[in-house]
C-alpha cells in the first residue's frame, strides 16, 4: 500500500478541500509562509507543553506527547533553517484567524476528560489541515528543496493527527469523540469558506 494510500485511511476526511489557487499564492510570497509556519510550529509544541502541565496525571498522555513537543520544536528549527538559507528575516508574528475561531468553538465546562476531548479534536483538526496544506506544497511548489521539505512534514503531521485522535478515543467514549469529531470537522469546513484567501498564512 501506498503512503497516500495509507495517508488517506489515517485521515477523517476534511469536508472541504484547500482552494487549489493557495498554493499559487503562496510561493509568491514564501517569505511569509515559512514565518508563519515557524510560528504554527511554535504553537503546536507549545500546545501539548500546555496538556502535559494541565494533565500531567495521565501517563500515557505525558509519555505521548514529550516526544511530540521535541519533535515539533524540531520542526520550527527547521523552518528557521529554511528562512536562513534564503536570506530572509523571522518577522512578526501574525494573528492565527484560522486557530482563533478554532478555539472559540471548544466547548467550555464539562468533566476534565470532556475538557481534554476538546483540546485534544482542536489539536488534531489544525494538524490535519496543515498535513493537508504540506502535501499541496509538496506537490506543486517550484522550489525542489522545499518540495522535500514539506513532504517530510507532511507524513509527521499525518501522525502526529493520529495520535490525538486515538488518544481522545482512550480517554473519552469513542462514540462520543466520533460525534464530536464531525461537529468539528463541519465547523471548520464552515471556516475555511468565509475565510479571505491569503497566501501569506500556513492556515
Amino acid at each position: 500500500m501506498s503512503w497516500e494510500e495509507t495517508t488517506r485511511q489515517k485521515m477523517l476526511h476534511l469536508k472541504l478541500p484547500t482552494d487549489p489557487r493557495w498554493v499559487d499564492i503562496a510561493q509568491m510570497q514564501i517569505e511569509d509562509i515559512l514565518v508563519d509556519h515557524a510560528y504554527c510550529e511554535q504553537k503546536a509544541a507549545s500546545s501539548c507543553i500546555s496538556l502535559i502541565v494541565r494533565f500531567n496525571d495521565l501517563e500515557y498522555l505525558v509519555d505521548t506527547l514529550t516526544p511530540i513537543v521535541a519533535e515539533e520544536w524540531g520542526h520550527f528549527e527547521r523552518v528557521m533553517e529554511q528562512l536562513k538559507k534564503r536570506g530572509m528575516k523571522f518577522g512578526r508574528q501574525r494573528k492565527d484567524e484560522y486557530v482563533t475561531r478554532l478555539t472559540d468553538f471548544v466547548k467550555k465546562g464539562g468533566s476534565r476528560m470532556d475538557q481534554l476531548t476538546e483540546h485534544l479534536l482542536l489539536n488534531a483538526l489544525i494538524e490535519a489541515r496543515s498535513c493537508e496544506r504540506f502535501k499541496l506544497l509538496s506537490k506543486n511548489i517550484q522550489d525542489e528543496d522545499l518540495q522535500k521539505f514539506y513532504y517530510e512534514l507532511m507524513i509527521s503531521e499525518a501522525g502526529h493527527y493520529v495520535t490525538f485522535i486515538e488518544m481522545a478515543r482512550m480517554y473519552q467514549d469513542p462514540e462520543k469523540v466520533n460525534k464530536r469529531w464531525q461537529e468539528w470537522l463541519t465547523f471548520e469546513a464552515e471556516v475555511m469558506k468565509s475565510m479571505e484567501l491569503r497566501g501569506d498564512r500556513m492556515h
